[in-house]
């Protein structure tokens, strides 16, 4: 039995595990590099696999880092069954969609740039037709439920409480005389976080792969960071300036918009309009609407006074390019949430470039800024960036309120590994910065003893 990384092993994109036995080969994850170009080129080049003799895949959730890859396997020969949950097989369909769009406009602007210059038409890495092979493959498997994945592999799925329809994958191997019972954690959700419930608690395993991106530190309490985005309306009233969010259409935007209906049930944004302006934001929207079995007891609560948790009269969900475009020209105070939330694409962009250098402009980041993006980069504080050829001066205030992360905290990990105390398993940190994961790995070889080491891609890990 061997468990090798390709990717997702010193950073946090570009998730894929490859589990192989004597007897089978399963994926687990299979997601898109992202952040600056140079990572970006990665997705160009395929790891070592036969996709055709790939068993099958355990989607964790939805998020592009962990599926975004899926449509380019299926295009080199993957054909074997995708098991997700119903909610990330939804989710995940539209992240997909989503992004052959934008692989095929990229394309067609490189192909511009190429034929200029005397060169050959650019490709995408994958189109329409790859997404609607993948999704063809597509397995719907419950919370709870245990199944075969393949020969000597059984499964089962957890709430991970990240996002909709996320999860842990816990799995039993049997390969001959050796058994094996493996935990991937999957990305770990915040505790506590509006919507979802609480992340699942296991006990049980020899080994477990833990992800890390918020391993070196803890997020501010929700409560404060509350207070902190109160503040940040308030000020924008006052100056009559813009509040612009990047924000991940899957997760952190159903997040926000609650808070916001709590926002606006409290008087908090009298005089101030929130913009979604994401159609897939949107429609990630709904598709959290469809799945109330699914809330925590306290939304579920609301949803029972005949309340839609995630909207509020002051809301305006913007699908068309026009739409868009329109509230740039607005005056006054204005909540303006848009993808990507890294600002390494989508309308944000647009928003940036006529906001940016107005100083009563007021920037909000709530997620993760990977290395080489946009948003790091105003985070580390640059004076002056480039949106779409043009140089911008950063005169904006940019605000960080870590409260709003999917992810757990250092504290979080640490107290969710704790649980498998009565089993003493190996530890593999993967899906963090070696900044992150460096400082959890000493914590829970301090605390609890397991032997703990971190993801390679370059040293498959003997089971």
């Amino acid at each position: 039995m061997k468990l090798s990384f390709f990717g997702a092993a010193g950073t946090v994109t570009g998730s894929c595990a490859h589990l192989q036995t004597k007897d089978a080969e399963i994926l687990i994850d299979a997601g898109l590099f992202q952040g600056g170009a140079g990572t970006e080129r990665r997705n160009a080049k395929l790891p070592p696999l036969k996709f055709g003799k790939i068993d099958a895949v355990l989607l964790t959730h939805a998020h592009l880092d962990h599926c975004g890859r899926l449509p380019i396997f299926a295009k080199r020969g993957l054909r074997s069954p995708i098991y997700a949950t119903p909610a990330t097989c939804d989710l995940a369909r539209l992240i997909l969609t989503d992004a052959a769009h934008i692989q095929n406009e990229d394309a067609k602007r490189q192909t511009r740039r190429n034929l200029r210059r005397g060169k050959a038409p650019a490709l995408p890495l994958f189109d329409f037709g790859d997404v609607f092979k993948t999704t063809q493959l597509f397995e719907r498997v419950s919370y709870g439920e245990t199944f075969e994945v393949a020969k000597g592999i059984r499964a089962r799925y957890h709430d991970a409480g990240h996002i909709l329809g996320s999860a842990m994958v816990e799995l039993w191997l049997e390969d001959g005389t050796t058994k094996k019972h493996i935990v991937f954690s999957g990305d770990i959700g915040m505790t506590p976080q509006p919507i979802l419930a609480n992340p699942a608690i296991l006990k049980q395993a020899q080994l477990v792969v833990l992800e890390s991106t918020y391993g070196d530190r803890n997020h501010r309490s929700p409560d404060n960071s509350l207070l902190e985005l109160r503040d940040i309306i308030e000020a924008a009233r006052h100056n009559r300036g813009k509040i612009l969010i990047p924000s991940f259409a899957v997760g952190r935007t159903q997040t926000l918009l609650y808070h916001f209906r709590e926002f606006y049930e409290k008087g908090w944004l009298k005089g101030v309009p929130v913009y979604l302006d994401s159609p897939m934001a949107i429609e990630a929207t709904h598709i959290y609407d469809r799945y109330p079995d699914l809330y925590d007891a306290e939304t579920s609560a609301v949803k029972a006074r005949h309340k839609n948790p995630i909207c509020f009269p002051t809301l305006d969900m913007l699908s068309t390019a026009d739409d868009s475009r329109s509230i740039n020209e607005l005056e006054g105070p204005a909540i303006i949430i848009a993808g990507s939330g890294m600002c390494n694409g989508g309308r944000i962009l647009h928003h940036l470039r006529h906001h940016l250098w107005r100083e009563n402009t007021q920037v909000v980041f709530v997620g993760f800024q990977a290395e080489g993006t946009l948003g790091r980069r105003l985070i580390d504080g640059a004076r002056t960036i480039k949106i779409m050829g043009d140089p911008i001066r950063v005169r904006a205030r940019i605000n960080t309120v870590g409260g709003f992360s999917a992810h757990a905290d250092q504290t979080q990990l640490l107290d969710w590994i704790k649980n498998f105390g009565g089993s003493n398993p190996r530890v593999i940190l993967n899906h963090g910065e070696d900044r992150s994961r460096l400082p959890l790995q000493e914590q829970i070889q301090t605390q609890t003893g397991f032997h703990t080491i971190l993801a390679d891609e370059r040293a498959p890990i003997e089971l």
